[in-house]
């Protein structure tokens, strides 16, 4: 019984299909735009599959205050379908490409009812199983300001006082050395011609003497030689 079974247990294996992975899909988070301009969603994907011929991409959209999406674009077999009949026909263009794994539509015309989620859907057979990416359009008269640019100014801003303030600190502590290494040079330059002045004055001067006594001894020096003349 027991080689019966150990025959048997073969043919028993089941045949395990191709398991398929997680797919990996890539949108933007928003994107601003003016009204009449034009912009270019992107949509891409990471799969660890070679790119199928049966990659499909899918673009749906769902108005600001709508409940529901509608479908606007698809890519499958090959060949591009845009919707004749919804908010952007005429003006939805796929700029994509399969083949890389770009599945990029561009808006034209833009107005303020353009306003919403654009959601992309990517397969990559047999990478089926992934979730959707979406990225939001908002449309101005003018593009405002956003708020990563006004914080890079503000950062720039800082980082230049900063800047300036170090520069002023060491171009005090230079002009203030400079004026110490020059009060210094001026007064060692001052006792150095003090102590030459005094130098010169301390010149002993040779005394001339008492004018009477000086005579008192000429007078006196002429009778010894008198005196020595009468010997």
């Amino acid at each position: 019984m027991c080689v019966y079974l150990s025959h048997l247990t073969p043919s028993l294996t089941p045949i395990v299909p191709q398991q398929s992975e997680a797919i990996v899909i890539y949108t933007g988070w928003e994107r601003h735009a003016l009204v009449g301009s034009d912009i270019r969603l992107s949509c891409s994907f990471f799969s660890w599959r070679w790119t199928s011929d049966d990659v499909t991409f899918s673009w749906s959209y769902r108005a600001d205050g709508a409940r529901d999406s509608i479908s606007v674009f698809h890519y499958t077999g090959g060949s591009p379908y845009v919707d004749n009949k919804g908010p952007f026909r005429d003006r939805l263009e796929f700029v994509g490409n399969p083949g890389r794994r770009d599945g990029s539509i561009l808006l034209k015309n833009l107005d303020y009812g353009d306003n919403g989620t654009f959601t992309c859907d990517a397969k990559n057979p047999p990478d089926i199983v992934g979730r959707a990416s979406s990225v939001r359009l908002l449309v101005f008269e003018k593009v405002p300001i956003q708020a990563g640019v006004i914080t890079g100014a503000i950062i720039g801003a800082v980082l230049g006082l900063l800047v300036l303030v170090v520069v002023i600190y060491y171009l005090m502590r230079f002009l203030v050395a400079r004026r110490v290494f020059n009060l210094s040079v001026s007064k060692h330059g001052k006792k150095g011609k003090g102590k030459e002045g005094s130098q010169q004055r301390q010149v002993p001067v040779l005394s001339i003497g008492d004018p009477s006594k000086l005579k008192a001894a000429a007078s006196e020096k002429k009778k010894q030689e008198s005196r020595k003349d009468k010997k």
